[in-house]
């Protein structure tokens, strides 16, 4: 058999809940139901950091935190004995492994690389991001370039993905028609690159900006969706949702620290409008991938960086070990080698898509992950426990999770404090078990000193301990995030300011 085409599909803050055929009766996911009947769905996919920067590079890399030594959306200097470039670190990024292999490469949509503009590996990279840091920034963007140039009666937009600041977690509708939108964009120029002729594979990179917010869906998919159809949010005792101070920290940064139960279901409402747009843009993808002669000798996979809160928790965005923020969609699929419509529990994360990828291409590296299609093959064993990072060790944001098939173990350096939840009996994770089950946390505890035991980790141990500090809460200030591309930086000290400085060019 020749060699898979190898297809990537990536979402921004999209839930683990979020897929009609996987249980969500009140989404419509047409083209997700797609992609599940047509292979494999890992019910238990993780990020192994549930942060933006520092999950791409995960993917990218086929390495974790302590490797990358990127634990949040900022970056850690590397510790002695690793090389100061990440590619010199975990090695060529994963387009020009693939390209190595023989592979044409392009990637379309998000990377959220630093700089903005770095190359990865691919040999088209058509790049779109959420914020415009400068002007060079803002017209080397290849979607806001396209708009200026082809679509101008738009470009007086500042937001073209909708307002964010105090408007980040407002219902919104998209400033841009749905024909022009960043998710159509991205969608039509993979169909371009899904039409190109080489006698070669491709592996191909589409990477969406949505779900994650604001929440702006455009006409007609702002009104799919009732709030009153939509449920409250889950959430328990604020001494077990909030043990991890991130939270109640990042709710105050992102104006979402007095979201009500009405606020959060219209938010709910436009969530799911933007993950069916989303899915109608993908559609037109997973045409193209089928009208191919080749089309079933397609390596499918459809991932999320991580999810969002969404309430749950009184919590709002990421960077949390709950499920809601650190589990994702995570399906596979690959007609010609694969079973269809099948459902697996094993722990897989996005580390693993490294050896996915490789895998199909004929030459496997797992790096820091593992060999999923060969335990899918039962060439290779499950792994037994799951780890993610965040926060850089030997501070007092570093914490790390521990999951098997039944448990799953956090440990805070904020407090030394540890959480425990049996997520058979206790799926949405309201019920503290660390103190109750001593003989189950002893055991986590080990295992996740243990994974410190890495030269990019092991600041985390203090001896034979974690590391930890007095609990502290953290100061925060509201995050301002306007067009600094067009000189936008904040809210004027005098309304009359921003009409004069309008007036006077």
């Amino acid at each position: 058999m020749p060699r898979p085409n190898v297809l990537f599909i990536m979402t921004d803050q999209q839930r683990f809940d979020t897929i009609a055929s996987l249980g969500n009766e009140q989404i419509y996911t047409p083209n997700l139901d797609r992609l599940v009947r047509r292979g494999i769905t890992f019910t238990n996919g993780y990020s192994s950091c549930p942060v933006c920067v520092a999950a791409r590079l995960t993917v990218r890399t086929g390495c974790d935190p302590p490797t990358t030594r990127v634990f949040s959306n900022g970056r850690s200097e590397p510790v002695s004995g690793q090389a100061e470039t990440m590619e010199g670190r975990c090695g060529d990024y994963l387009a020009r492994t693939m390209n190595n292999l023989g592979y044409r490469t392009f990637g379309v949509g998000k990377f959220h690389t630093g700089p903005w503009n770095e190359e990865v590996g691919y040999e088209v990279q058509l790049h779109s991001e959420e914020l415009y840091g400068s002007p060079e920034q803002r017209s080397g963007d290849a979607f806001a370039g396209w708009i200026t140039r082809e679509h101008p009666e738009f470009d007086y937009i500042e937001a073209l993905m909708g307002e964010r600041t105090e408007m980040y977690y407002m219902p919104q509708v998209s400033p841009l028609p749905a024909h022009l939108t960043v998710e159509s964009w991205a969608a039509d120029r993979a169909v371009e690159q899904l039409q190109v002729s080489d006698e070669r594979p491709y592996f191909g990179f589409l990477s969406f900006i949505g779900p994650h917010p604001p929440f702006a869906p455009p006409v007609p998919f702002n009104r799919l969706y009732d709030p009153d159809r939509m449920p409250n949010p889950i959430a328990g005792s604020r001494s077990v949702d909030h043990m991890d101070e991130q939270i109640p920290f990042m709710n105050r940064m992102i104006w979402a620290d007095e979201i009500n139960d009405a606020w959060a279901r219209t938010l709910k409402a436009r969530y799911y409008g933007e993950i069916t747009y989303i899915d109608d843009c993908m559609g037109r993808v997973l045409d193209a991938v089928e009208r191919r002669d080749d089309g079933d000798n397609t390596l499918i996979c459809f991932f999320s960086d991580h999810g969002d809160h969404m309430g749950d928790h009184t919590a709002w965005q990421k960077e949390s070990f709950f499920d809601v923020s650190a589990r994702v969609p995570f399906l596979v699929s690959w007609p010609d080698h694969l079973p269809q419509d099948v459902r697996r529990d094993e722990l897989v994360c996005l580390t693993d898509l490294f050896g996915i990828a490789t895998h199909g291409a004929g030459a496997t590296q797992t790096r820091d992950g593992f060999d999923v299609l060969g335990v899918v093959d039962g060439a290779v064993s499950a792994r037994e426990h799951m780890f993610g990072y965040y926060g850089e060790p030997g501070t007092d944001r570093f914490k790390i999770m521990a999951r098997n098939k039944d448990w799953k173990y956090i440990y805070l350096s904020n407090g030394h404090r540890e959480q425990l939840f049996n997520l058979n009996k206790d799926p949405d994770e309201l019920v503290n078990q660390a103190d109750s089950e001593r003989r189950v946390t002893a055991n986590f505890r080990e295992v996740a000193k243990e994974a410190c035991r890495h030269p990019g980790a092991e600041d985390a141990l203090d001896g034979e301990d974690f590391k930890s500090f007095d609990y502290t809460r953290w100061n925060t200030e509201r995050i301002y995030q306007f067009d600094s591309s067009r000189g936008v930086k904040g809210f004027p000290d005098n309304p009359e300011d921003v009409l004069n400085d309008r007036s006077a060019k």
